[in-house]
């Protein structure tokens, strides 16, 4: 049996903690650390536990067209987003847990915070979950999200994008990031998008795909994600 050389984490495919530039994501002053990290040392417990449970995924979590339901159909576009979680070596990651939040098709989320003038869907929540396979596949049905002003700068708009939560085999491996979809005019005006380093920025844009596209249902994307490695995914940090 030959084994393949661990590939440490990319950190130049990432974001900076601070987004430096006068134009760029304001209110990472205000989350990021501004002095060096100091790593801690996992034990055991971090790495084994705690778990989630997978009976506690239901039969509808994957599918954000029918988990919000009360009186009829969500509006907007239909899409389906499927694709693959990978190691630095390509190999798939099985049993991962993948949530997954966004805003409706006018650009709202279903939150207290926002306060945005556009409609809320009663019947879209806007959040679901799955456990990818033994190929490492995952795969979720919704409503294509819309763009909405988020008050960085003056006439703000974030691009239509959809948030996904990684778990692996506890919750201190958890991973967070953004997908994207192609062709999107916002995206060269997105200061959260523009402030990962300008080679990594397209492994955030989705694919998108006839052969995922379900006939007279959903447009299909395919969005692959690489935990680390040269080729890692960008990650919330």
């Amino acid at each position: 049996m030959t084994s393949t050389p661990f590939r440490p984490r990319d950190w130049s495919s990432h974001p900076s903690f601070v987004d430096p530039r006068a134009d760029g994501y304001r209110s990472s002053a205000l989350r990021g650390p501004t002095k060096p990290l100091v790593p801690i040392r996992q034990s055991i417990s971090e790495l084994t536990g705690p778990v989630y449970g997978h009976d506690s995924v239901g039969e509808l979590d994957g599918d954000l067209t029918r988990n919000g339901r009360r009186n009829g159909e969500p509006l907007g576009e239909r899409i389906v987003v499927t694709g693959r979680v990978l190691d630095e070596n390509g190999r798939p990651q099985p049993n991962t847990l993948i949530e997954v939040w966004q805003a409706n098709a006018a650009g709202r989320y279903i939150h207290k915070v926002d306060q945005h003038d556009a409609p809320i869907d009663p019947n879209f929540f806007g959040g679901g979950r799955c456990v990818t396979d033994g190929e490492g596949r995952y795969r979720f049905h919704s409503i294509k999200p819309g763009a909405y002003p988020w008050g960085n700068h003056p006439n703000a708009w974030r691009p239509n994008h959809i948030h996904f939560s990684l778990f692996g085999p506890a919750f201190a491996t958890r991973l967070v990031t953004q997908m994207y979809f192609p062709g999107d005019p916002l995206l060269a005006l997105d200061p959260i998008f523009s402030g990962i380093p300008e080679a990594a920025r397209e492994r955030l844009v989705a694919d998108f795909s006839i052969d995922v596209t379900e006939q007279d249902f959903a447009l299909g994307y395919v969005f692959d994600i690489v935990l680390r490695g040269r080729d890692t995914t960008p990650m919330e940090d």
